[in-house]
């Protein structure tokens, strides 16, 4: 493992198994010190008991919830102390991702291109079927560039689309589906959040003396009290011209579209239960149950409905 290589776990509350499996996930590709969560304040205590072996400097406490721009802003300058060398790869904590081969490569070539090279990796997810819950991302270089297996410049980002628009972007091959997982030089971002949005990380000058500090806390409820509530997509990546894309193919789903890994994801059963585990080798039976999560790694298990309203 690269001593300079971080993660950032941007949690959202989520519930104790998906943080788990996260904190697994990149603890195999990134140094476990080097792994930072970042959760709102009501999360805390979730987080160092479903993450006890997490240290408390990397556990950072966010007053608000102010979208995915501060928190970021907020973990780059605390990374930025510790090493200005650091490459990041951010993610969200509420993802569902087969942990093999294909997702293991596809962030190494990303941390590996983004070591070399000034720019803002995201990962974009081949898709395999006109899906209108999720976002889009367009790249420059046509119809072949979804068998691509190099870094893309980006075009644009779609929000989700109408069904029929789905179906153009689907069969033009030069849209892929936005994973939310994001590769970069600490020092890239910086400059491309101070660049793009002045007025949110003015908020936090003086963290250099301000963060890994007993004052931290203070600075940092200033900061979020001024900050609007603004997503990296919206603030840097649909503005900068240094956004590109790694074409991936690893199983992924994000929880608050969980009705769409149900259709392609190869993990439901006959019954209509989504079962899933990490451990390597591992296999489960399930019997009487009927539209059902079932989630599965070392230290957790979940069960729950597919639908919980």
């Amino acid at each position: 493992m690269n001593n300079n290589h971080f993660c950032v776990i941007m949690a959202k509350g989520p519930g104790k198994t998906v943080l788990r499996m996260t904190y697994d996930r990149f603890s195999r590709i990134v140094p476990p010190e080097n792994i930072i969560v970042v959760i709102h304040d009501n999360g805390a205590e979730r987080a160092r008991r479903v993450l006890p072996e997490l240290p408390e400097k990397n556990l950072l406490l966010e007053p608000y919830s102010r979208g995915t721009a501060p928190c970021m802003t907020y973990a780059t300058y605390t990374i930025l102390r510790r090493n200005p060398n650091a490459v990041i790869v951010a993610t969200p904590a509420d993802h569902i991702i087969d942990d093999g081969p294909l997702f293991r490569d596809a962030i190494g070539k990303a941390l590996a291109y983004a070591s070399e090279k000034d720019v803002l990796i995201t990962l974009g997810l081949v898709p395999t079927r006109p899906a209108p819950n999720f976002g889009y991302i367009q790249v420059r270089g046509g119809s072949t560039s979804s068998g691509s297996d190099r870094p893309l410049q980006v075009k644009t980002f779609v929000e989700k689309p109408d069904a029929s628009l789905a179906q153009v972007f689907f069969s033009s091959g030069e849209f892929f589906w936005n994973s939310g997982i994001f590769v970069w030089k600490a020092d890239k971002i910086r400059m491309e959040l101070e660049n793009y949005l002045p007025e949110m990380t003015s908020l936090f000058e003086g963290w250099e003396t301000g963060l890994g500090t007993p004052s931290e806390r203070a600075f940092i409820e200033r900061a979020y009290a001024g900050c609007s509530k603004v997503s990296l997509d919206y603030g840097v990546m649909e503005k900068t011209g240094a956004a590109w894309l790694y074409p991936s193919r690893f199983l992924w789903a994000d929880i608050g579209s969980l009705e769409e890994l149900y259709e392609d994801s190869g993990y439901t059963d006959d019954r209509g239960n989504l079962v899933f585990t990490d451990r390597p080798g591992g296999h489960i039976q399930v019997a009487g149950v009927e539209d059902s999560i079932i989630l599965c790694t070392e230290n957790e298990l979940f069960v729950g409905p597919r639908d919980p309203r």
